[in-house]
């Protein structure tokens, strides 16, 4: 019973306070510029596998394969699939003309878990002539390690007569870390445009009256890997596209009259009959009223994309009335004119 009522009371707080508040709150979508930036001009992409294993490198390679557990082609496989993710994703944006795969004959040393020296010029110049591309995507390192937990334990089995049973046995853990990183060259510019690393895991366990029975157990392993890999891949395209996100901002509906029909007006969608009200309200003579319809105005022309204008309206509501909002919704405002005039320049082509 005492749960009950503090339930209640505490619902009717709510109620209470969402009742009185002074804001409502309002959610849009907004287009961000892509994290990393490449040249609007560019129309061919190339990719290329720089983790495949070096001459020099293969002795070393093995012992990891040994110690790490790691099927014998696992690594070459998981960065195939890493490629072929990218490769997928960067076409499916239709930001490019072309994305294609490059096999390249030239030995490059890989990197063991961490970024190699970047590639010459020279050689980048060679791969984008020989090939028609404008940039290269690299994949610079890619690497798989596998610890492996071992215990005694009883496992249960069924018998001959189907009846389970708990016999001594052994359990196998394995978590398996996908490492990978990415260059992309602009041979262009003569510059690397993007760093990127990035890791996951993939945990895997197994049971059985043996060993071996208990590896055998851990099914999915190697198909984790090769999913997790090229979603990997993916994700590294999805960071050159632009991205649509929400964004909430809180506007007031408390002060006037005027912010109460505005409200609903608001409520329904009519944004711009709320605008009428809000801006009927910049001369009252109350300066906390006036500092509210200012900020709200700011609001409305955010909504309607005029950003310098929202950014006047938000400046006055904080300078000239001591709105306290206003001063970091101006700040907010501001990177948004910086973010829009960059995705502007990503979109020129």
């Amino acid at each position: 019973m005492k749960n009950f009522v503090f339930i209640v009371l505490l619902a009717s707080l709510s109620f209470l306070f969402i009742a009185c508040s002074s804001t409502n709150r309002l959610t849009m979508v907004i287009t961000q510029p892509a994290q990393v930036s490449i040249a609007s001009d560019v129309a061919h992409v190339g990719i290329i596998n720089r983790s495949v294993v070096s001459e020099k490198n293969k002795i070393v390679d093995k012992i990891d394969k040994v110690l790490s557990l790691e099927g014998l082609h696992l690594d070459k496989e998981g960065a195939q699939q890493a490629i072929s993710g990218l490769q997928y994703e960067l076409e499916r944006g239709k930001r490019f003309d072309t994305v294609k795969i490059i096999e390249s004959q030239q030995d490059f040393e890989k990197g063991l878990g961490v970024f190699p020296a970047a590639l010459s010029w020279d050689i980048v110049d060679q791969i984008c002539k020989e090939h028609g591309v404008d940039v290269l995507f690299s994949l610079e390192f890619y690497d798989t390690d596998t610890a492996a937990g071992y215990e005694m334990t009883m496992v249960r089995i069924p018998n001959n007569l189907g009846i389970v049973a708990e016999v001594p046995g052994h359990k196998i853990k394995l978590n398996t870390v996908i490492k990978n990183g990415w260059r992309i060259y602009d041979p262009a510019d003569r510059t690397i445009v993007d760093e990127y690393i990035s890791n996951d895991h993939v945990f895997s366990k197994g049971e059985g009256i043996n060993p071996l029975k208990a590896l055998e157990a851990i099914i999915g392993r190697k198909e984790a890997v090769f999913s997790i890999s090229a979603n990997l891949g993916a994700n590294y395209a999805l960071y050159t596209k632009p991205e649509r996100i929400r964004i909430a901002r809180d506007y007031f509906v408390r002060g006037s009259a005027n912010f109460k029909i505005a409200k609903r007006r608001a409520l329904v969608g009519n944004w711009d009959g709320a605008a009428e009200l809000w801006n009927s309200e910049l001369n009252n003579p109350k300066l906390k009223v006036a500092g509210r319809a200012y900020y709200n105005m700011a609001i409305s022309n955010e909504i309607n994309g005029n950003l310098n204008q929202a950014i006047e309206f938000a400046s006055k509501a904080y300078a000239d009335y001591g709105n306290k909002e206003g001063l970091p919704y101006v700040n907010m405002l501001k990177t948004r004119v910086v973010n829009q005039q960059e995705l502007n320049r990503q979109l020129a082509k």
